[in-house]
C-alpha cells in the first residue's frame, strides 16, 4: 500500500485530506509541521515520518510564511530529492514553486477538490517514477 504523508497546519484540512486519500486507497499519517511539533527536515536531518513515506502531500504555508515554506521545500528536496511532493494551498504570491527541476513539487491552487487532490497525488508519483 502506498504510504502518504500529509503536513498541513490546519488539523481539520489534515484530516479531511486524510480521508480522502485513504477512501483512494492510500496509507496516511499525518504532521502538524513546524509550527506544531520540532521539525527535523529544517536542521538537514532525516524525518522518521518521511523516511516511511511513498509521496508527501505538504501545505505551502506551513512554515508560516512565503520565505519559511519556500526554505522547508528546498531543504525537503535536498533531503529527500526521490520522494514526490504535492503542495497545497498554492497561490501566485508563491513565486518559488518549481515544477521542474530538483525542486519541484505537483502544485494544487486553493482548497483542491477530492478529485484534484488524488488526481495530482497520482501524478506526482508518476512524475517522479520518471524521474529517478
Amino acid at each position: 500500500m502506498v504510504r502518504a504523508v500529509v503536513v498541513n497546519r490546519d488539523q481539520g484540512l489534515a484530516g479531511q485530506q486524510a480521508e480522502v486519500l485513504r477512501a483512494g486507497g492510500y496509507e496516511v499519517e499525518l504532521c502538524g509541521g513546524p509550527l506544531h511539533e520540532p521539525c527535523p527536515v529544517l536542521d538537514s536531518l532525516p524525518c522518521s515520518l518521511v523516511d516511511r513515506a511513498d509521496v508527501l502531500v505538504y501545505d505551502a504555508w506551513i512554515a508560516g510564511s512565503s520565505d519559511g515554506g519556500r526554505q522547508l521545500i528546498a531543504d525537503l528536496r535536498e533531503t529527500y530529492a526521490d520522494l514526490p511532493v504535492v503542495l497545497t494551498s498554492v497561490d501566485r504570491s508563491l513565486d518559488w514553486v518549481e515544477t521542474e527541476g530538483p525542486h519541484r513539487v505537483t502544485p494544487l491552487v486553493g482548497t483542491p477538490t477530492p478529485e484534484e487532490l488524488l488526481a495530482a497525488v497520482e501524478a506526482a508519483i508518476a512524475d517522479q517514477g520518471m524521474a529517478v
